[in-house]
């Protein structure tokens, strides 16, 4: 006789906190830096249809030792680098950047009618990767496949994503650290979604309506942090939207000095070095 698959409850809920970042934006925030996310280090939501909020930006900085990940829901974002690249992702569009040993680059917001939306998240690199070339790609909203649920859709921005009916897409970011996968849950009023869900960390972060969750409520601006099985349940009365994270943790010691994520202390003054002597990026 086939078992029933256990399905993931939640454990923990983390509430975003107001944090400002960049020249003055104002932004939610949600950070673990003792692992407790583990491969996720911290999700960043900017949302506000008021300029003054979010105009600054943010202008050339640095980062060493993880994997960025923006998404746009509405406005936009234009992206520069010292590598050369320059391009403009907008609504429904992502853009990733492995920074290994170093990349400097900054993000500057557009605005549609609806101001600005979106996301960043911070994923850690495993300790053989943290001084690797630096890469970066753009994923636009039309290389995203959907998975259908009732009344409900998964958009799937990277790693591989299965329904309980079988069903199963792979999102085009294929190289998210620590076999990350990130996905954007839609679900109208009444709608169900039930995925299969074989990685160790799995996370849930509504940003629109109430999602309920193997039959626990999140709100709005609520982190979810599941606990072990092999099923989630999504569903919401009145709608919802949210963003899935899953990955499987790297276990390793977790250093981290503002843009810089590292395994030692002595690793990040290595990395302040080289950034002061101009050769983070070399």
């Amino acid at each position: 006789m086939t078992p029933t698959p256990i399905t993931r409850q939640v454990d923990h809920l983390m509430a975003s906190q107001p944090s400002q970042d960049g020249d003055g934006v104002n932004i939610r925030r949600i950070h673990d830096f003792g692992g407790g996310l583990d491969p996720f280090l911290m999700l960043d939501e900017l949302g506000s249809d008021r300029p003054d909020d979010y105009i600054g930006g943010f202008p050339p900085h640095p980062h060493r030792g993880i994997q960025t990940l923006t998404y746009v829901i509405h406005g936009g974002l234009t992206h520069e680098d010292h590598m050369g690249h320059s391009s403009t992702i907008q609504a429904g569009d992502a853009q990733w950047m492995h920074t290994g040993r170093g990349i400097i680059h900054s993000e500057m917001p557009l605005t549609d009618q609806q101001g600005l939306h979106a996301f960043q998240l911070w994923l850690n690199l495993a300790a053989r990767e943290k001084l690797s070339p630096a890469t970066y790609r753009d994923v636009r909203a039309a290389e995203m496949p959907q998975l259908p649920g009732r009344d409900a859709i998964l958009i799937a921005l990277g790693g591989h994503w299965q329904n309980t009916a079988g069903d199963s897409v792979a999102g085009p970011l294929d190289a998210l650290a620590g076999h990350g996968a990130v996905a954007h849950a839609r679900l109208a009023a009444g709608g169900e979604l039930a995925l299969a869900t074989p990685t160790t960390t799995l996370l849930v972060y509504v940003f629109a309506g109430s999602l309920d969750i193997s039959g626990t409520s999140v709100s709005p601006g609520q982190l979810a942090r599941l606990g072990s099985g092999e099923w989630l349940a999504l569903a919401s009365q009145e709608g919802a939207q949210a963003l899935l994270l899953a990955g499987e943790p790297h276990g390793e010691p977790i250093a981290h000095y503002g843009p810089f994520v590292m395994n030692a202390h002595a690793e990040l003054e290595q990395a302040l070095r080289d950034y002061r002597d101009g050769t983070l990026t070399d």
